[in-house]
């Protein structure tokens, strides 16, 4: 926890008393601020209460006090319809932000340098990619945002020191300033419309990650969505470096990784390489798309070429997401939990063969039945939860399949098979394609079940550490 310095002798609102708000209030008042908090949940208000909060009923507070309404990104700033704050501070002419709004302000004060990443996929796992090589590469690093740790709970700012931030975009929109030294957008898909009403609203908040960079700042977009690539040519009027990326298309001026091998072209020319083929946690071309955006990044800030090939072949990968835990031998163990549906579980399906493949849980709507195209990169099938029946309907014939049951007996009948299959580039992957509550509170927990019945295996090598508690890191 740090002051909030910039908002000093201002009164500022603050709605929303989860995590990042109460972190939020006591930055402000740190750094001198008049705070009022409050939030719609009674048993919030209670709480907040109890634990010396701030707390001023809203409805009755006049808003032409306020300097600024600090909301939370969870509550609705345009649609289904704007929140009750903010209808009334748009009525006394108050400003409207978020937290991460007023850290941008404390971190440009300070001199920090702000690595900004959004995009409907790939914003995570390219945040916690980027914030690893830079890392590795010896700089000041924090990590955090809409990932990890709340920004107020990150090292306070100063001069040098580099912030990677993923940022959704319901943060955007509250980011009047936005302007990071590097902003990174990875794709758009439809997403979150019941927050911005149609596409060309989502995307136009998405477009804000660099409308407002200037000379000296850097650009990565993704170009492989019809949305991106209009951003990006939008983005050539600001004066930032643009870099565009592709990982379809073999771009003459741009980062692309269409095979597998990262190229940096300017004017044509091959500026730099690297094979992501054999990178243990970037397998597929969405982990492609991810490296290309850190690299893009990281060079932006100076570090090497040969610093970031070693440091994309040892990024462990995100926890639950396409992350090898462990290896029997030459039988690598991916756990994939977070794949709640066909879609995610498409793009595990797709980056590997002789996929010895455990599904199953609570299935969503259309099951796996997207996933017939890619059964020819499964070599067995292991079934789990309430699903299984289903599952092995669609499956049908087209592939060999076991109800397993539960996860622990899946992990063993996948390991037995494989070693005597023993088939070239065999794996066994976790990505259920269901929701996981009927065994499982959440996906992380099922994943840590998965990791730990995988440290039970005769002969594992983990690759991560083997405790559940670990494998959140």
């Amino acid at each position: 926890m740090f002051p909030a310095t910039t908002f000093k002798g201002k009164t500022v609102a603050v709605f929303g008393l989860a995590r990042s708000g109460t972190a939020t209030i006591d930055a402000l008042q740190l750094g001198g601020a008049t705070v009022h908090a409050w939030d719609d949940s009674a048993p919030a208000v209670d709480k907040g209460r109890a634990a010396g909060l701030p707390i001023s009923n809203l409805h009755q507070l006049d808003f032409a006090t306020l300097d600024a309404l600090v909301l939370s990104p969870g509550v609705p700033l345009t649609h289904p319809e704007p929140h009750w704050t903010v209808l009334k501070a748009r009525h006394a002419g108050v400003e409207v932000i978020g937290d991460t709004e007023i850290f941008a302000r404390e971190a440009a004060a300070a001199g920090s340098r702000i690595v900004a990443i959004t995009g409907t996929n790939g914003k995570s796992t390219t945040t916690a990619l980027t914030g690893h090589v830079l890392q590795q590469a010896g700089l000041d690093v924090d990590v955090g945002g809409n990932i990890g740790k709340a920004v107020f709970l990150l090292r306070q700012p100063q001069k040098g020191r580099v912030y990677v931030l993923e940022l959704s975009s319901f943060q955007i929109n509250l980011m009047p300033r936005l302007d990071p030294e590097v902003g990174i957008l990875t794709n758009i898909t439809p997403d979150h419309l019941d927050r911005h009403g149609t596409m060309q609203n989502y995307a136009g908040v998405k477009a804000r990650m660099f409308s407002s960079q200037h000379k000296g700042d850097t650009a990565l977009c993704g170009v492989d969505d019809d949305w991106c690539a209009a951003i990006a040519e939008r983005a050539l009027t600001t004066g930032a470096d643009l870099r565009r990326v592709s990982v379809v298309t073999d771009l003459a001026d741009g980062i692309t990784a269409h095979d597998g091998v990262l190229r940096d072209k300017r004017g044509g020319a091959v500026k730099a390489e690297i094979d992501l083929r054999a990178m243990p946690a970037l397998k597929g071309r969405h982990n492609w798309q991810n490296a290309c955006m850190a690299y893009g990044a990281a060079i932006a800030l100076g570090v090497d070429i040969q610093t970031i090939a070693a440091a994309m072949m040892s990024f462990p990968g995100l926890a639950h997401r396409m992350q090898q835990v462990g290896r029997v031998g030459a039988i690598p163990f991916i756990n994939d939990s977070k794949a709640t549906n066909a879609d995610a579980t498409e793009k595990a399906l797709s980056s590997f063969e002789n996929i010895y493949w455990i599904a199953g849980g609570i299935a969503k709507a259309g099951g796996i039945e997207p996933l017939k195209p890619l059964f020819g990169h499964v070599a067995r099938a292991y079934l789990i939860g309430q699903a299984a029946k289903e599952f092995a309907e669609t499956i049908g014939s087209m592939r060999p399949y076991e109800d397993c049951g539960t996860l622990e007996q899946a992990v063993s009948a996948a390991l037995r098979d494989a070693q005597r299959d023993n088939k070239p580039g065999a794996v066994v992957l976790l990505s259920p394609a269901c929701a996981s509550f009927d065994q499982y509170p959440n996906f992380e927990v099922r994943g840590d079940a998965f990791v730990k019945a995988v440290t039970q295996l005769p002969g594992i090598e983990m690759t991560i550490p083997g405790d559940a508690h670990a494998a959140r890191t």
